[in-house]
């Protein structure tokens, strides 16, 4: 692992072990040789080299920096899929007390490695996102899933919207986050678990809509084309007759008349109003 100087664009990744101080001294050591491993093998298991990248641990947590090389899209499909295999693998042999859950989060920007860990707004960032309450009430709520993730919304534009990985736009769940000095928009997955089924409380939010790309078979869509768009339904509104203009005198006219067969003269009269 190079030690690099100044700002480089860099992924960000951050982990958490859910309730870690609740547990017992030979507990928390046990987490702290077993959340390494897991990590460590699910990396293995997506092909990602973690000797590249920077590390701040910190007990039950751990905070990564990753060189922009294209492999941001395996950290958040692939990797994050063999993480929650492992915690799925681990919780299986373990009563409910002793499982391992992790909250996770990723975001992206300019960050140096500093003396005393990592600078930037994108590592402070992703620390916020890994702490908010709407994670903490995602997992708790998650009973069907060990790991709860949250992207940035960057990041998840840049890769899921993008189309850069395997994951369908429609497996996250947007969320508003509000966490000191930070208020964005989060985007929530929960391999294993519909997260949009999880009750967030007060956590949730109404945000702006985002365009999801078109899903349907491409025939489909240009037949669309084609036809064009449904005329609109006529309901009334765009017959009713406007207010009088301010300053000017409106005249209103009635017609009556009657035609008794083809040849025969109209006749009408004309009042007004």
């Amino acid at each position: 692992m190079s030690v690099r100087t100044g700002y480089h664009h860099s992924t960000c990744l951050a982990l958490d072990v859910q309730a870690y101080g609740g547990n017992n001294d030979r507990r928390q050591s046990e987490i702290q040789h077993e959340l390494p491993r897991l990590l460590e093998q699910a990396a293995h298991s997506a092909g990602l080299d973690r000797s590249y990248w920077h590390f701040q641990a910190k007990g039950d947590e751990q905070l990564a920096v990753l060189p922009m090389d294209g492999s941001e899209p395996r950290v958040i499909d692939d990797y994050m899929r063999h993480i929650a295999s492992g915690l799925r693998q681990y919780n299986r042999l373990r009563v409910e007390e002793a499982w391992l859950r992790l909250r996770a989060s990723v975001h992206h920007g300019l960050v140096e490695i500093a003396d005393n860990g990592f600078a930037g707004r994108a590592v402070v960032t992703t620390s916020r996102l890994l702490a908010s309450a709407a994670l903490h009430r995602a997992l708790q709520a998650a009973d069907k899933a060990d790991l709860v993730l949250a992207l940035s919304d960057d990041v998840y534009d840049a890769t899921v919207i993008g189309g850069h990985t395997t994951l369908s736009p429609d497996a996250f769940r947007p969320v508003t986050i509000r966490e000191k000095e930070l208020h964005t928009v989060a985007w929530l997955w929960a391999p294993g678990d519909d997260v949009h089924r999880l009750d967030l409380g007060e956590y949730d939010g109404s945000l702006p809509e985002r365009e999801v790309p078109d899903s349907r078979d491409p025939r489909q869509r240009e037949g669309d084309r084609q036809t064009g768009p449904a005329e609109p339904v006529d309901t009334g509104a765009s017959r009713r007759v406007p207010p009088p203009v301010r300053g000017h005198q409106v005249s209103q006219s009635n017609y009556h008349g009657t035609v008794n067969a083809p040849g025969s003269v109209f006749g009408i009269s004309n009042s007004h109003g």
